[in-house]
């Protein structure tokens, strides 16, 4: 029995000397992989985003004021016919209506005659009277004659013009209705419609509470969503002073400068209008500020490669960018990506 005593004995002594033996554990922080940004200067705008149709500032519809026969012109720049898409000029004639009797009753020419003859008699009579050689009533009877030839040939004139349908600012025809050469077409048809739209314009309605933050002459960034990536200038041109009370909005008008003619009369677009820009902040993500009980707070790599959060006070802003008035400065490393999970301190290890 002594000896089983000492056995036992002998075998805890063994299995505590080889517990001491063993190394004991030790507890290492990992470091959390993360992606960070150098903080540069850079310039940021603030905006109000709307929408809206893209029209024309000039754009008309000519029809015909007599009824003749229909005669399209040639395109002096393309040898042809005119016809949709092309480029006319201020005065350039595209159509003309021919109706010879029309063109008899004017009698143009003899109203011309008749006006130079009447000029004639009233210089004459002028010359006469200043002789004494003329009443005073003789003197108005010929300036009246000559009043009435006057307006007698400048009413012909306007006769003439009808038959031609002229261009009344240079443009691009956007619709010619087909008419066969020589037909007779009725007075009030429709000849041609007419647009320039180097310079265009967007109706917009705007919620109550930018209000205050919409000005005239304010800049405006266009983008079509079937020109993604050219973007056009405009400006605020005219702001309604009264808020509608079924909508609770108010009216306003952008000026675009469509010179590139990228934009088309019809297209829907997007339009940025700027309320606030920097051109030297410090501007970060909006998606890599946290909010905490102290408010808001980012985190950038401190010394030895540990993780510094920095409470932050925030600026302007749009839908991607926000700036940053205190808390970071130029060449901070800011953490983008895997912050999520870190706090204070914590041992990070930068993988790009």
């Amino acid at each position: 029995m002594r000896q089983i005593k000492l056995f036992l004995l002998a075998g805890i002594i063994v299995f505590a000397a080889a517990c001491n033996n063993q190394p004991a554990t030790e507890t290492t922080e990992l470091a959390v992989p993360v992606s960070v940004s150098n903080i540069k200067l850079q310039s940021i705008k603030q905006f109000i985003n709307t929408t809206g149709t893209a029209k024309a500032v000039s754009e008309t519809v000519l029809n015909s004021e007599i009824a003749g026969a229909y005669k399209l012109l040639l395109n002096p720049k393309t040898g042809k016919r005119f016809k949709l898409g092309d480029r006319v000029e201020k005065g350039q004639v595209i159509i003309r209506l021919e109706d010879k009797e029309y063109l008899n009753g004017i009698a143009i020419d003899s109203k011309k005659l008749s006006l130079e003859i009447s000029q004639q008699e009233y210089k004459k009579s002028k010359s006469l009277y200043d002789k004494g050689g003329i009443t005073l009533r003789e003197l108005r009877n010929a300036e009246l004659t000559a009043t009435n030839a006057k307006n007698d040939y400048e009413n012909a004139e306007i006769r003439m013009a009808k038959m031609e349908i002229v261009a009344p600012f240079s443009g691009t025809i956007v619709e010619l209705p087909y008419y066969t050469q020589g037909v007779k077409i009725a007075t009030g048809q429709p000849m041609v419609s007419l647009m320039n739209y180097k310079k265009m314009y967007v109706e917009i309605n705007l919620p109550e509470k930018n209000i205050s933050d919409i000005k005239l002459g304010q800049q405006v960034l266009i983008t079509s969503y079937t020109l993604s990536e050219d973007t056009i200038k405009g400006t605020v041109s005219e702001l309604s002073p009264i808020v509608s009370s079924e909508t609770r909005t108010f009216s306003g008008k952008l000026l675009i400068n469509n010179s590139q003619l990228k934009l088309r009369p019809g297209m829907f677009i997007k339009a940025n209008i700027i309320t606030a820009q920097k051109d030297s902040a410090i501007v970060i993500p909006k998606n890599v500020i946290l909010n905490g009980s102290r408010g808001k707070y980012v985190f950038v790599v401190g010394r030895n490669s540990a993780a510094d959060d920095r409470r932050i006070t925030t600026g302007i802003e749009n839908q991607d960018d926000i700036e940053i008035l205190e808390g970071l400065k130029p060449n901070d490393r800011l953490i983008i990506k895997g912050f999520e999970t870190l706090r204070d301190k914590s041992k990070v290890k930068v993988i790009l």
